[in-house]
């Protein structure tokens, strides 16, 4: 069986990464679109543009289900390209729910793309899973193209980290697959003070729900 998985730039790496070490089996055919990051400040008619000839292409090159690995695509548009591409889509999406449903300070801190956070599908999220939670959203706006380019500013993350985490989160999600690279340095400064979330093994289990139905 060969899946896809499509993201902006080299954050969907990570999660090409955990599919191959759940499913080594499965064969994985990545593609991005790093010449026009970041997709975070783009509109959701850029961002179909953009996208959708490469999953089509995707699917030309024999995949059977493709892994949206962008939040800013989940939320943005995935209704758009379920419409226009012939497999699956499975997306990735900030995890909202889970992050109420752990925090015990009722505060939770989402880092993510400016093109998520303002996104319908962002709101409804808050909105049905967050009602009494207060949701601290700290600018992350550079933080994908600080990570494309392999240019880490250790200091901005270690401030935004302890900036939420003094503002009493305790939950920390990461909303954009690009920050997965970063993860383990953020667990390392937030400490015991917050968890950090991010939504690779609920998609790799979704992903094997899909791959049941198709075999």
């Amino acid at each position: 069986m060969v899946i896809g998985v499509f993201d902006s730039g080299i954050g969907g790496l990570s999660v090409v990464n955990a599919i191959k070490s759940e499913l080594p089996d499965i064969e994985v055919i990545f593609r991005n679109d790093s010449k026009n990051l970041p997709y975070g400040s783009k509109t959701p008619e850029q961002l179909l543009t953009l996208s959708a000839p490469i999953l089509k292409d995707m699917v030309e090159e024999g995949c059977k289900t493709i892994v949206i690995a962008c939040n800013t695509l989940s939320t943005n548009i995935i209704e758009d390209l379920r419409k226009i591409i012939d497999v699956p889509l499975i997306a990735m999406e900030p995890m909202i729910k889970p992050a109420a449903e752990l925090t015990k300070s009722k505060i939770i801190a989402v880092c993510a793309t400016p093109a998520t956070l303002g996104s319908k599908r962002y709101e409804w999220l808050k909105n049905n899973y967050a009602k009494n939670i207060r949701v601290i959203e700290p600018d992350c706006s550079n933080w994908s193209l600080m990570i494309e380019n392999n240019e880490i500013d250790h200091d901005e993350i270690r401030n935004l980290t302890n900036l939420v985490c003094e503002e009493g989160a305790d939950v920390i999600v990461l909303g954009c697959t690009h920050y997965h690279w970063i993860e383990d340095e953020i667990v390392s400064v937030a400490g015991d003070r917050a968890r950090v979330i991010q939504p690779e093994k609920p998609v790799i289990e979704q992903l094997k729900r899909v791959l049941e139905q198709l075999a």
